[in-house]
């Protein structure tokens, strides 16, 4: 079989076509304190400045064998963007969403006319174009960003899940804004040089908000950046956090290439779940990749492997701590499957 580059064979594994190996890559957030020591680029500041967040990114690359190179490593540029209170991040800890900005409708109103080109995601774009610039003809250049039901949460506040269910035509503009402006964000980010584009969604959960309203809400705002990015050339991958079991074929109606599943879904039973959509993941980042050895690294990525698992990876974010040494194993029996 023909051998590929790190760049062919992720695109390719992705919408489902042949490949000579798996890809050894993280959909999901790849930092380490261990990776900022070698490489000189910590948060909080490796979250602030461009070429930081690069060298950081890098650092995925270069220290721990991942075949792609990705950022940003938190979700909250895009709720501090339109003005959400941050609590800032450590060295070891991502900064988290703490002040809400929507009440009502009048908000949304005045969050619309808003530039592209400022604050942190304007550097996320600009640490992708570093990226790009230096690996872009090898290797996978990822973006991130969260995505459009979760960015309104962080917004609206935990009354967002209430709002939904009892003031739909506030739901529905609030997703509009952060739909448009996902879309928006995305392209951006492909025009920057990203070619796999990850929706980090953890709290548009069917499980959590029911199918009638995941139908409503949060289908047809992914189809709408699925379909911006594959009008770029950009795959796409959706994670969203907790058992997704159930709602694996609402995730998948809405045409992404790739379904990102945590540690507690059954591989095997979301692989029979979906007709197109790859699914990958889902190593426990926390009793796994983290807290274990590589050994143990190694066995549970076996077992991940046999469940016929479209490409290995973690099932969340990878934590601050994990060592090196794990999540090289996990690269190790990436690089060694064939399909």
């Amino acid at each position: 079989m023909e051998t590929y580059t790190p760049k062919e064979r992720l695109a390719r594994a992705l919408t489902g076509q042949a490949v000579d190996r798996m890809p050894a890559v993280s959909f999901t957030q790849t930092a380490t304190v261990e990776q900022m020591d070698a490489c000189g680029a910590a948060w909080p500041e490796a979250n602030e400045d461009a070429q930081k967040m690069a060298t950081l990114a890098e650092a995925g690359h270069t220290l721990v064998g991942f075949e792609a190179v990705r950022v940003p490593f938190d979700i909250t540029a895009e709720a501090e963007f339109f003005g959400c209170t941050i609590k800032a991040g450590t060295k070891e800890q991502q900064p988290s969403v703490v002040g809400h900005v929507v009440k009502d409708i009048s908000d949304i109103e005045k969050l619309k006319d808003y530039d592209i080109d400022q604050g942190r995601i304007a550097v996320v774009c600009d640490a992708i174009r570093i990226l790009a610039d230096k690996y872009g003809k090898e290797l996978p250049i990822m973006g991130s960003m969260l995505g459009p039901f979760s960015l309104a949460q962080h917004m609206n506040g935990d009354e967002w899940f209430m709002a939904i269910m009892t003031d739909e035509a506030f739901g529905h503009a609030l997703m509009e804004l952060t739909t448009d402006f996902n879309i928006a964000y995305a392209k951006k980010m492909a025009q920057n040089g990203a070619d796999t584009m990850v929706i980090i969604d953890p709290t548009a959960s069917a499980e959590l908000i029911g199918d009638e309203f995941y139908e409503k809400f949060v289908v047809p705002a992914h189809k709408k950046i699925v379909d911006a990015m594959r009008e770029a050339g950009v795959t796409t991958v959706l994670h969203i956090c907790g058992d997704t079991t159930s709602g694996l074929n609402l995730m998948e109606s809405s045409g992404v290439d790739s379904i990102s599943v945590d540690q507690s879904v059954d591989v095997a039973t979301a692989v029979g779940k979906v007709n197109k959509a790859v699914i990958v993941g889902n190593l426990d980042p926390v009793n796994v990749l983290w807290n274990k050895t590589p050994e143990v690294v190694k066995e549970a990525s076996k077992k991940v492997l046999d469940a016929n698992v479209g490409i290995l990876a973690p099932g969340c974010g990878i934590v601050s701590k994990t060592p090196t040494k794990n999540l090289q194993a996990m690269v190790e029996m990436a690089k060694g499957h064939t399909y």
